[in-house]
C-alpha cells in the first residue's frame, strides 16, 4: 500500500513540475544596429512585459552586440546577469519586478531596454532615477512612458 501511495505522489508531483514548466514563455529580443523605427542601435522590443518564469533570448542577428543588466535597474533580490558578446543567451525571470538592461558598447547611443515581471515593481521609483550616458536617458524615460501608459491601460 505505502509503494502505492508514493507511486501516485511521485506521479502528481511530476504532473505539477511540468505542468507548471509548460505555462513559461519564451520571448526574443534582437540585438540589433538599427531599430524598427531607423534609430541606430537597438533592442526589438525594447519594452517587454512578462510573468514569473518566464525566459527571454537574447537574439544577436547583426553588429558587436550584449546585453547586460544596468546596476540599479534590477528588483532587490534577484540576480544581475550578463550576456556574452556576440552570443546568444537566454535569461529565465523568476522574480517580480522592472528590469533594465542594455549593450554595453553602445549603452551612451540609446540601446537599452526594459523588462516588467509580473505587477509587482516595488523597485521602479529607483529603477526610474537611475541616470544614464547620452541618448539612453531619453530612450529610458521612452520606455517609462511606454510602462505608464500600459499601466494605465491595464487599471481601466
Amino acid at each position: 500500500m505505502k509503494t502505492q501511495t508514493l507511486k501516485l505522489a511521485l506521479a502528481i508531483a511530476g504532473t505539477l513540475l511540468i505542468s507548471g514548466t509548460a505555462l513559461a514563455a519564451d520571448y526574443e529580443v534582437e540585438m540589433l544596429n538599427r531599430g524598427n523605427d531607423g534609430q541606430p542601435m537597438a533592442f526589438e522590443p525594447a519594452y517587454l512585459e512578462i510573468e514569473p518564469g518566464d525566459s527571454v533570448t537574447f537574439v544577436l542577428t547583426e553588429g558587436t552586440h550584449n546585453a547586460e543588466i544596468i546596476p540599479g535597474m534590477l528588483p532587490e533580490g534577484a540576480e544581475a546577469w550578463k550576456g556574452a558578446m556576440n552570443e546568444e543567451f537566454t535569461v529565465t525571470f523568476d522574480q517580480e519586478g522592472l528590469y533594465g538592461y542594455k549593450c554595453l558598447p553602445h549603452y551612451g547611443m540609446g540601446m537599452v531596454g526594459v523588462i516588467k515581471v509580473g505587477d509587482e515593481m516595488s523597485n521602479a521609483d529607483a529603477a526610474e532615477e537611475v541616470k544614464h550616458p547620452g541618448r539612453a536617458g531619453q530612450k529610458m524615460a521612452e520606455l517609462f512612458e511606454q510602462l505608464k501608459t500600459s499601466q494605465t491601460a491595464q487599471a481601466q
